[in-house]
């Protein structure tokens, strides 16, 4: 499936949460990753979140079951991790 994840953290937090999406989604823009994951992934994933995670913070998960079906566009400078750094 392909998700899409935003979160909102304690600056203490941001580096770790922001490091753990790393591992499993693409950073598309600040705070906001996005990508195809399994089912056991994403719950591999939301669990190590939310043992980082805080009372006060927040994470929205957006699951997109059939891909083809959403339609991206970007507006000004695309900050995709993968165009800024290869």
């Amino acid at each position: 499936m392909f998700v899409i994840i935003t979160y909102d953290v304690g600056e203490k937090r941001v580096g770790k949460v922001c490091k753990k999406l790393r591992e499993y989604l693409d950073w598309t823009q600040n705070s906001v990753f996005e990508g195809e994951i399994t089912k056991g992934k994403l719950s591999r994933c939301l669990a190590e979140l939310k043992s980082i995670m805080e009372v006060e913070d927040s994470l929205y998960l957006y699951k997109v079951e059939n891909p083809r079906a959403i339609k991206k566009e970007v507006y000004g400078t695309d900050k995709s991790f993968d165009q800024l750094f290869l």
